[in-house]
């Protein structure tokens, strides 16, 4: 679906609620990006599409149709949101292979998503003594964790001390082999 298309679909639906814009927006985006999404100049983020749905009291779906034909934003919205419904599932493989093909419109939250996902296995890998798979999940969580709006210091910081705990304690594993 196009910006155009859901920005009609979420002016009608606000429209069909008697509300204006300023008492859809709230606190929680201006008035001017509502009206620029309404238009179809700007294409919201899901976290604002999530909140613009509950405010209006319409589902997601109605929104940006799965089974949409031209699909392509539709289908990135949805794999944002399935992604996000397995990690809150501590579903973190599904997570990264749900968020495989990144997209140029959902970038920031692919990123995040990606980022939380690749750290949590990171820390599973290394808990069962996978360790060259916590350093490669952690490193992916950092590159992850520096990239675009939402872009986060501590999961950065997080994923390096998993990195360089793992690293080390390969390093001693094989040292170990090495004198033995």
């Amino acid at each position: 679906m196009n910006s155009v298309e859901l920005g009609r679909r979420l002016k009608e639906a606000r429209l069909a609620k008697k509300m204006t814009q300023s008492e859809v927006v709230g606190d929680f985006i201006t008035r001017n990006m509502l009206s620029q999404i309404e238009s179809g100049v700007a294409t919201p983020s899901i976290k604002t599409l999530e909140y613009l749905a509950g405010v209006l009291e319409i589902s997601m779906s109605s929104l940006i149709p799965e089974d949409d034909e031209k699909g392509a934003g539709s289908s990135e919205a949805y794999s944002i949101i399935a992604a996000k419904k397995a990690i809150e599932n501590e579903e973190y493989e599904k997570a990264v292979t749900l968020l495989k093909n990144g997209s140029e419109s959902f970038n920031d939250e692919y990123s995040a998503l990606r980022c939380i996902a690749c750290l949590e296995l990171a820390k599973q890998a290394q808990a069962s003594g996978a360790l060259q798979d916590a350093v490669n999940y952690a490193k992916q969580a950092n590159e992850y964790a520096q990239e675009g709006l939402y872009s986060n210091s501590e999961r950065a910081e997080e994923s390096m001390r998993l990195m360089n705990k793992s690293a080390k304690l390969l390093s001693d594993y094989y040292a170990a082999l090495i004198t033995e």
